[in-house]
């Protein structure tokens, strides 16, 4: 019989020890030892619970939030608001905000010369926590072209976008990379050599290579396309294609894209967990969190969420996943383990955005209407009775 695998935690909290049977799947083995060493020190996460919330306001519409590795956030204001807002993780204090304004012509658009603004939507930090890619809705400027909307009635005539590189060093946009149109989320290959950048009106995903600053090519999939991953092969990946309420699995060499599930309604946001051995998806129009098998896209698990789930964000352990719920002005926390809701905690209006701040064990969240909300999640569990 299979001896449960089991940690041994010391006083301190860190998880120290790993028993398995040595019957066990070598493969199972080795994702148990590889989720074991990438826990942060103190208690699992799915052993504590969020608490001590602050909030954080100011002259933000926050659309998304994200944490480096080194303890800076990046968040991104809505598209007219013009922004992106950066934050020291530890103190909470904000450190820039970054006009979403470039000249074109400064980054190999000779012809575009003059005074474009962006539209902040996702953004990923390149491995090293050194850059911040930020993709923009549209660009407003010279050579420009039509209104770009989220119901693309406007189509060939919507100018492609682009995705600018924020040095964090500098706190300037240093490189443009041109993708397609209306791009929303943006996702990095685990060696941070490839960003894929979902866009929307053109029911494709852009590949980019990063080292060269360029478009390589963009793979069909179908309506909508949102939340993405790239597998650790730094090959494979996932994208949702929202409206199609679809779920495609591509080949970023050859451009291959093939339809591996039909989901619910409005499957949004993907994320991987650390040892890549589940993924998770929200389907915000179904209400529901799935748990899929990376190596297939098969569904594995699926539970009940808050009222319209969208983004999420998953702890370093593995162990637990946040889920913001948009009309419910909720987050819930989730036990990867069960699959159970263990924790819901009120936030501001219309949650759209979070994140694990791994620096300092807290959850931000983003508040459409105005707000971010950053919780400790270092409490444990049985101090909340």
């Amino acid at each position: 019989m299979m001896i449960a695998i089991m940690a041994v935690i010391m006083s301190g909290g860190m998880l120290t020890g790993l028993l398995a049977n040595a019957s066990a799947p070598a493969q199972e083995r080795d994702a148990a030892a590889h989720r074991t060493s990438l826990l942060p020190p103190g208690d699992p996460s799915n052993s504590t619970r969020m608490d001590d919330r602050t909030r954080i306001t100011g002259d933000i519409t926050p659309k998304s939030v994200v944490a480096g590795p080194g303890g800076t956030v990046i968040a991104n204001n809505m598209m007219y608001s013009h922004s992106s807002t950066l934050y020291d993780a530890e103190t909470l204090e904000l450190t820039a905000t970054v006009s979403d304004e470039v000249d074109l012509s400064e980054f190999g658009f000779e012809d575009r010369a003059g005074a474009t603004q962006g539209a902040p939507v996702e953004a990923v930090f390149s491995p090293d926590g050194a850059y911040a890619y930020v993709s923009q809705y549209r660009l407003k400027g010279p050579g420009a072209g039509a209104k770009a909307t989220d119901d693309c009635t406007n189509g060939d005539a919507i100018g492609n976008s682009a995705v600018y590189r924020l040095n964090l060093a500098s706190g300037q946009w240093d490189q443009v990379i041109e993708v397609g149109r209306v791009p929303k989320f943006i996702s990095l290959s685990p060696d941070g050599s490839i960003a894929l950048v979902s866009n929307w009106c053109d029911s494709s995903v852009s590949v980019v290579d990063l080292d060269e600053g360029v478009e390589t090519s963009q793979i069909p999939v179908d309506s909508a396309p949102r939340g993405s991953v790239v597998l650790p092969d730094n090959r494979t990946a996932y994208v949702t294609a929202m409206y199609a309420d679809e779920l495609y699995k591509l080949d970023l060499v050859t451009g291959e894209s093939e339809l591996v599930l039909e989901t619910g309604r409005k499957p949004r946001h993907l994320v991987l967990s650390p040892d890549a051995s589940r993924m998770y998806l929200t389907e915000s129009g179904s209400d529901r969190l799935l748990e899929l098998d990376p190596a297939t896209g098969e569904v594995l698990r699926e539970t009940e969420t808050g009222r319209e789930p969208r983004s999420m964000t998953i702890s370093p352990d593995g162990l637990a996943l946040y889920v913001v719920n948009y009309y419910a002005n909720t987050v819930s926390k989730f036990d990867t383990e069960t699959m159970e809701e263990i924790q819901t905690v009120e936030v501001g209006q219309n949650p759209i955005g979070v994140t694990y701040e791994p620096t300092q064990r807290r959850i931000w969240v983003a508040n459409y209407a105005g707000s971010i909300d950053v919780f400790d999640d270092t409490t444990r569990a049985e101090e909340m009775m």
